[in-house]
């Protein structure tokens, strides 16, 4: 058990100090706020690197890939477009965080600490919808060029049957949840626990304004 966590357990229990127990508390509330937000931030950063050098590493290193890339994308200024605007929003979600962390780290109240603890909840929520939602989009968009501008998968659906038609479309309908899936676990577990974190440091503050 963290100092915290004692104290709180002290501030619980009826007592004429209530009032100074319930001050010992608020500055570590705000740093331990402080610090979650600042680690979503560097989180944030690390996946936009991370993100980047997926993306960007095998177009340069494997001909093949670039190839196949250029294949489904047959229109440059489009795919160039949309990666601007993809990386755009990231660029703006890490700005974001950085402001709600600087707003966290000058408040010296605990409503405008609850009010920055709530932006910075929203702004990881709609953040993370936002990429599940590129994600599906991107996935079967994909999909859809990748095998309409492959001679020979464009030939199989020609040729294909309407029961093989419906099983290759439930295939990459599955395929394509599947990867969405595992995108929101992942979003879940690492952004899930420090956002559970910090529900419970705004539980705190909302007991200390009572």
């Amino acid at each position: 058990m963290d100092e915290l966590d004692l104290l709180k357990k002290d501030w619980n229990k009826p007592s004429q100090d209530k009032n100074l127990s319930a001050k010992d508390i608020y500055p570590m509330l705000h740093k331990k706020s402080s610090s979650i937000v600042k680690t979503l931030f560097y989180i944030s950063i690390a996946e936009l690197v991370f993100w980047t050098l997926i993306n960007v590493s095998p177009y340069f290193m494997s001909a093949s890939y670039r190839a196949k890339l250029d294949m489904v994308y047959t229109n440059q200024t489009v795919f160039t477009l949309v990666n601007m605007i993809s990386y755009g929003i990231i660029f703006l979600f890490v700005y974001l965080l950085f402001k709600a962390h600087k707003a966290i780290s000058v408040t010296d109240s605990a409503k405008k600490l609850m009010e920055s603890i709530l932006k910075t909840r929203k702004i990881i929520k709609y953040y993370v919808i936002y990429n599940l939602v590129v994600s599906f989009f991107a996935m079967v968009i994909g999909i859809y060029f990748g095998l309409k501008n492959n001679p020979e998968a464009s030939r199989k659906f020609a040729n294909a049957t309407d029961e093989q038609l419906l099983l290759m479309y439930a295939v990459m309908i599955g395929f394509t949840a599947v990867f969405v899936v595992i995108i929101w676990l992942f979003y879940k577990l690492i952004y899930g626990l420090l956002l559970k974190r910090l529900n419970r440091n705004y539980n705190e503050l909302q007991k200390l304004e009572l």
